[in-house]
């Protein structure tokens, strides 16, 4: 049964999708915005061109606090289904900065209790589903399996994140994310979150050598979860950090055979990680050809590297009898940071709307099937794609032009819900072997 439009007048309600906030400690405006070190605009101020900006800075920089406080103090008041107001926040991780050389488990619960203290402060009563992110371990990307006991586990970060978050989530939730760092709640009636720790299907993840297919029980777990929302008449959105065309090959298969199977009960998939703004779609399994559901990745509160700051709002459809509870729009917000930085001392920083996605790509609905014509449109529709290019990149793309070898990894990766699959890419036709487009994918990853 494929999704079909809300009937006219019925509710919707606004999601607010927050990821990749990577606040840096150490941001000082004025430093040197180029420097050798994988992380810079930290330290005395630099000598040399572009030195750091109030707000942020295009290069190698993350965001000092007060420019994630300013998204935050902007967003419009209230909750609920009113106007402007949010019916929930989804926030998908990575809360340090890049400076992975450097950093202690002191350093990183600092970072998450700091951001989760100015969220409830700044969000009021709204309330907020996180994932964890690959930066919240240290050293980054070490999330043993829960089987791994003692001073070697993440139960240090865990229960760090149990305790902070527990005006979010139900005792029951806490539990499992205590265990595994992944939960699942009720965000209304009718409606399941599901928040996984991507961490399990990392490719940077060395404890994964031990045992890749599912370490920590999780993907059992979902779907346990799933069938039970099945039976029950929810539906499902799925929160998660890594999307799941980056993760390893064998979880990001059986992955996928999951979504195919709760095709009817999944509503909707939300990711973050790669700092850009794109999609992954997800076909039938019998003939890669019909999409049955689409992992959106949405764009980073950071700037690293070269980017704008940056969240994402979905609209969906609300809690009435015979809910779809599916993705109808999404918009995406910006902080321009050449004019931001260029205002007065003491201007507050003007965050403005990029675009909406139906508006600005002529999409009559947001299902599946509409991104996936999309991507067949942007084939032939030069136009199309450079649009796409210039919101993949938050509105400051890189000076190199997306070219013909660029344009095929690119349209192969937005049909691509699982990892290293050519048959995915194959309806486009794409001049280049799958290696090469391969390779192209990995030169493109920030983080």
């Amino acid at each position: 049964r494929p999704p079909v439009p809300p009937p006219p007048g019925a509710p919707t309600a606004r999601i607010l999708f927050l990821t990749d906030l990577h606040w840096d400690r150490q941001y000082v405006p004025g430093s040197a915005a180029a420097c050798p070190d994988p992380l810079c605009c930290r330290g005395a101020p630099g000598q040399g061109p572009g030195p750091a900006g109030f707000w942020g800075t295009y290069g190698k920089c993350d965001l000092p606090l007060h420019t994630i406080d300013a998204l935050l103090a902007q967003l419009p008041n209230g909750t609920g289904n009113g106007t402007g107001g949010f019916a929930a926040a989804y926030w998908t991780g990575d809360i340090p900065a890049h400076d992975v050389w450097q950093q202690s488990r002191g350093d990183q619960l600092r970072a998450l209790r700091t951001v989760t203290a100015l969220l409830r402060t700044r969000l009021g009563p709204l309330r907020v589903f996180p994932a964890v992110g690959n930066h919240e371990a240290t050293p980054v990307n070490a999330f043993p399996p829960p089987y791994v006991r003692g001073n070697r586990s993440a139960a240090w970060l865990y229960d760090a994140m149990a305790e902070a978050w527990q005006h979010w989530l139900p005792p029951a939730a806490l539990h499992t994310l205590r265990a595994g760092g992944f939960y699942t709640a009720q965000v209304w009636p009718g409606l399941r979150l599901v928040s996984l720790n991507m961490n399990f299907c990392s490719q940077a993840n060395f404890w994964l050598l031990i045992n890749a297919t599912d370490p920590a029980g999780q993907l059992q777990w979902l779907m346990g979860v799933l069938a039970d929302a099945e039976r029950d008449g929810e539906k499902v959105h799925i929160i998660g950090h890594i999307p799941p065309a980056h993760c390893l090959r064998s979880w990001s298969w059986n992955y996928y055979r999951i979504v195919s199977r709760f095709e009817g009960t999944i509503a909707a998939q939300f990711f973050g990680h790669t700092h850009l703004d794109e999609f992954e779609l997800f076909y039938d399994e019998e003939t890669l050809s019909r999409p049955v559901s689409i992992a959106f990745v949405a764009p980073s509160v950071t700037t690293y590297i070269n980017l704008n700051p940056g969240y994402r709002v979905y609209e969906v459809a609300a809690s009435y009898p015979g809910s779809s509870h599916a993705v109808l729009d999404h918009e995406t917000f910006i902080l321009n940071l050449t004019e931001a930085n260029a205002a007065p001392p003491g201007t507050a920083p003007r965050w403005r709307r990029l675009y909406g996605a139906r508006e600005a790509y002529g999409l009559p609905a947001a299902f599946p099937a509409d991104w996936d014509r999309l991507v067949r449109r942007m084939q032939d529709d030069e136009p199309l794609f450079q649009l796409f290019w210039f919101h993949l990149h938050k509105g400051h793309p890189p000076r190199e032009p997306c070219g013909a070898p660029c344009k095929a990894a690119l349209l192969c990766a937005l049909r691509s819900g699982r990892a290293a699959d050519p048959a995915l890419c194959r309806p486009l036709r794409p001049a280049l072997p799958f290696p090469r487009i391969q390779q192209l994918w990995q030169q493109r990853r920030l983080c």
